[in-house]
């Protein structure tokens, strides 16, 4: 399928996209192809950074109640500030990583991906759901800071 859009934002550019059927077959996939090296390229060249709740990010980098209204009051930063959005841009880049590359639930098991009766091998349960934790963290983050996205 071939979707043209016509002029799109302030730009005034024309877009055409490309969807093939197979591309909808697995479009989680398919998105992450594009979105991973889009989020890299951001974090790489980004001028800027939204704002980021406390509740998204690991102790260290929490802005206290007395720096969280300064920045209200007067738009002060804290020194955590962008490594907070670093912080974020990571965990999405993290998600998408192994979205694309879906081969991280292979080091979980002790044997190969045996899932035949026969199959021998530990798995590290407690692992594999910390790790998908961190995965489905980054798909959250990346819905909720989505119009963040911007250089």
């Amino acid at each position: 399928m071939l979707v043209k859009l016509g002029p799109v934002g302030r730009k005034n550019r024309a877009e055409t996209v490309v969807i093939d059927d197979y591309d909808v077959w697995n479009l989680d996939h398919s998105l992450a192809l594009i979105i991973l090296p889009a989020l890299k390229k951001l974090k790489e060249k980004k001028h800027g950074a939204p704002f980021v709740d406390n509740e998204d990010v690991p102790r260290e980098l929490i802005m206290t109640a007395g720096k969280k209204k300064r920045y209200e009051k007067h738009g002060e930063t804290d020194e955590h500030y962008f490594d907070r959005w670093d912080y974020v841009m990571d965990e999405m880049i993290f998600a998408f990583e192994s979205k694309v590359y879906d081969d991280w639930e292979e080091q979980f098991f002790s044997e190969s991906l045996d899932f035949s009766p026969d199959a021998i091998g530990d798995f590290d349960k407690k692992g594999y759901n910390v790790y998908s934790d961190r995965i489905n963290n980054g798909f959250r983050l990346f819905g909720k800071y989505y119009n963040g996205l911007w250089d």
